[in-house]
């Protein structure tokens, strides 16, 4: 089921998504202070290519806090609202609902993708 849902995912819509990250990676690396952000940005973008058997465990402090306020208010609310209405847009079929899911997880993760990290099941 992971190969066969992560080429369905990426054919209908993981591929704009993981571009979405990987563009706003390239954006945030333009600035030396942004090169942190744009190597998140470029770590969750294979995620967002391929999301099936893979979990995302939060954790982290203050730094990650702040961090994940900065990333909020330049990139993270609209690559979050992008992936909540591919996932609504999913979710209107029954054979849709678990990549309904993976978008919603993806967009969680582009609110708070500091103190994130992947790792596969």
């Amino acid at each position: 089921m992971r190969t066969i849902g992560n080429l369905l995912w990426f054919i209908f819509g993981g591929f704009l998504s993981g571009l979405s990250w990987w563009l706003s990676g390239l954006v945030w690396c333009l600035t030396l202070v942004g090169i942190p952000y744009g190597r998140q940005c470029f770590k969750f973008a294979s995620l967002s290519f391929m999301p099936f058997k893979k979990e995302i465990l939060y954790g982290g402090g203050a730094p990650s806090t702040l961090l994940n306020l900065l990333w909020l208010l330049f990139f993270g609310w609209w690559m979050a609202l992008e992936n909540l209405l591919f996932g609504a847009l999913w979710c209107v079929t029954v054979v849709g609902i678990p990549f309904g899911k993976q978008f919603f997880k993806i967009a969680r993760l582009a609110l708070t993708p500091f103190g994130a990290r992947v790792v596969k099941r």
